[in-house]
């Protein structure tokens, strides 16, 4: 077969010489023509080989003549490895939609569906083109009718080939215009906006005119979370595979974007995390509305499509192995994750994708103060990480495991975690959880420290573990894992007396974790700032950080607001009401550029009812 293929090379670049192929579409038909299927690799090798015999004569020399016929003819080899590249490229692409339509002809009507949506994985290596999803709806649309009714659980292939159809209309009405409501005027990039302020679902909404998805979109844009009113009962199939093509483009469509903005690379990576969550959320939440309406297949494809979107987060360079309270959807942007993703998270295979999302799920958990959830995930992501060999994100759950005993004042287990934790990223060389680790190590034994009265040495000690996880946080350049390092360094200090230097590396963290978005370590360095400016005598400080910490708590639905509420209560007492409210009337701008209209007016409300519930 060789020596066939070395007499086509040999004719098209003859004919190239004699100029009777002048495009680039000829070679790539002789080759269509002339190359049999399966056997690429032969030709490869005859081309290779062309090449290499004419490198003798490319080389300077006294026969000028003959080194410019070489050139000649390698620039005609040239365009034949391009064509070939091109050829092979397009070949593979057809040969990936033809095993799509494949699978979902030949699979059982029950089937079909799951088909589908595996076809419409981004994870696949070859994810499909807006152009194979065409070919593929033509192709299940030309295929013979079923003689059994369609149903939901067994739909009929013309079925899903309308949903696609449906589908690729509204993408293109969406494509040019996804990103339009960033420029809106005064508008602030995010899915959460207040009040009447343009939203992507709002924009969104406006543009598409397939109706099931323009329902979806403006209950999205009315409540910021999926309700009954924004899903038919029941739903057509055509409707949901239409709402599995455009969700999923506008998920692909917005990370790219977001990830390839120079200005500002952190708040690229933050948006990203908020869109990717963002989506979980919505299919979450579409899924859990099928199954309260019966439609069982649906539901079940809803959270596979939520699934497709964390696998292709959690393998994304910042995927959050050392933070996860990152603002989705406005509302319940933490229990949304965890109501609707815990219980079917469970049926999922042993995989590194489920560790990295048991993590995720695991830090929201401690952040709302449910230490044994929080427990119970970190040790499921422990063992699922081990099984998977992801040795990052098992050093991670011993981190946090770590973490979650300190909060249980389980000092010596949190000690334990930690120092293993240590021990496996020096090993592996991962500097990221080495920086964790020391800062956990040191926070715990500072916590241990409040109920056994350490000697000074022992308290160096601890700081300077603390201090050494922030300065190798900072080195490696991962900003969540300098956020809580540095939150720790500033708690520690607290602990310790250190007012000042409490005050400065708590500013410091919350600097860092307002550039990534999250929302728990935001409060928690304003909540524990205020008991430091309490210390240091700054009350008027204390107030204005105490309040900012007790609301944004209170958001994130975490007991922890209670802890600012209590401290605010005391200094209401000491400087009285008058004084009290004087410093709120003269932070107001201060307070509008953290928490807004609404969370400066509920300030006082939020501080009454803590009071009330002492009584």
């Amino acid at each position: 077969m060789a020596q066939p293929y070395q007499t086509l090379i040999d004719d098209i670049v003859a004919a190239t010489l004699k100029g009777k192929i002048q495009s680039k579409q000829q070679v790539y038909r002789m080759l269509q023509a002339g190359v049999e299927p399966g056997s690429g690799e032969l030709f490869e090798r005859a081309l290779e080989a062309t090449l290499a015999a004419l490198e003798p004569d490319l080389a300077p020399g006294d026969d000028e003549f003959k080194q410019a016929k070489a050139m000649r003819k390698q620039r005609a080899l040239l365009t034949i490895q391009g064509e070939w590249q091109r050829w092979q490229a397009d070949n593979q692409a057809t040969a990936v939609i033809t095993g799509v339509e494949a699978e979902i002809l030949n699979a059982p009507p029950a089937e079909r569906l799951s088909q589908l949506v595996a076809a419409l994985d981004p994870n696949r290596d070859r994810p499909l083109s807006r152009e194979q999803l065409v070919q593929l709806a033509r192709a299940l649309k030309q295929a013979p009718a079923d003689a059994a009714p369609a149903t939901e659980a067994e739909p009929a292939l013309g079925t899903l080939a309308d949903g696609l159809e449906q589908g690729i209309a509204a993408w293109q009405q969406l494509e040019g215009d996804v990103v339009g409501w960033i420029y809106a005027q005064g508008q602030q990039i995010g899915f959460s906006q207040p009040g009447d302020r343009p939203s992507p679902w709002q924009h969104w909404g406006r543009i598409v005119s397939q109706p099931a998805l323009k329902r979806l979109f403006e209950d999205l844009a009315l409540h910021q979370t999926v309700t009954a009113a924004g899903i038919a009962m029941p739903l057509r199939v055509a409707d949901w595979v239409a709402w599995g093509v455009v969700l999923q483009r506008l998920q692909l469509a917005l990370v790219n974007w977001f990830d390839r903005q120079p200005y500002d690379p952190q708040a690229g990576k933050r948006l990203s995390i908020a869109t990717f969550l963002t989506f979980a959320v919505v299919w979450g939440q579409i899924s859990s509305r099928l199954g309260e309406q019966g439609q069982r297949t649906l539901a079940r494809g809803s959270f596979q499509l939520a699934l497709q979107g964390l696998r292709q987060f959690a393998n994304q360079s910042y995927f959050p192995l050392y933070g996860g309270l990152f603002t989705a959807l406005s509302g319940e942007p933490l229990r949304a994750l965890l109501d609707y993703l815990d219980q079917p998270l469970q049926e999922v295979a042993n995989t590194a994708v489920k560790a990295r999302i048991l993590t995720l799920l695991g830090y929201s958990q401690r952040a709302l103060g449910n230490y044994s959830q929080a427990q119970r995930f970190h040790q499921q992501a422990l063992e699922v990480a081990r099984e998977a060999k992801d040795i990052p994100c098992e050093i991670a759950s011993l981190n946090h495991l770590s973490r979650t005993c300190v909060a249980q004042q389980d000092f010596e287990t949190a000690q334990g975690h930690s120092q293993r934790a240590l021990i496996l990223a020096r090993q592996s060389g991962d500097r990221i959880g080495q920086a964790n680790a020391l800062a956990n190590l040191g926070y715990s034994q500072v916590a241990q420290g409040q109920s056994q009265l350490l000697e000074a040495e022992q308290y160096e000690t601890v700081l300077s573990y603390l201090e050494q996880g922030l300065a190798l946080s900072e080195q490696v350049g991962d900003r969540p894992s300098q956020a809580l390092c540095a939150n720790s360094l500033g708690i520690a200090q607290l602990k310790l007396g250190q007012y000042r230097d409490a005050i400065a590396s708590l500013q410091q963290g919350l600097q860092v974790a307002q550039a990534i978005g999250d929302r728990f370590l935001m409060a928690s360095n304003f909540a524990n700032m205020a008991a430091a400016h309490q210390g240091d005598g700054n009350l008027e400080q204390a107030v204005l950080t105490g309040c900012l910490g007790m609301y944004l708590l209170h958001q994130i639905d975490s007991p922890e607001w209670r802890q600012p509420a209590a401290l605010l209560s005391i200094l209401y007492g000491q400087l009285g009401p008058d004084t009290f409210e004087s410093i709120l009337a003269d932070h107001r701008r201060q307070f509008l550029a953290v928490i807004g209209v609404d969370g400066y007016d509920f300030l006082q409300p939020l501080l009454a009812r803590y009071r009330e519930s002492l009584e």
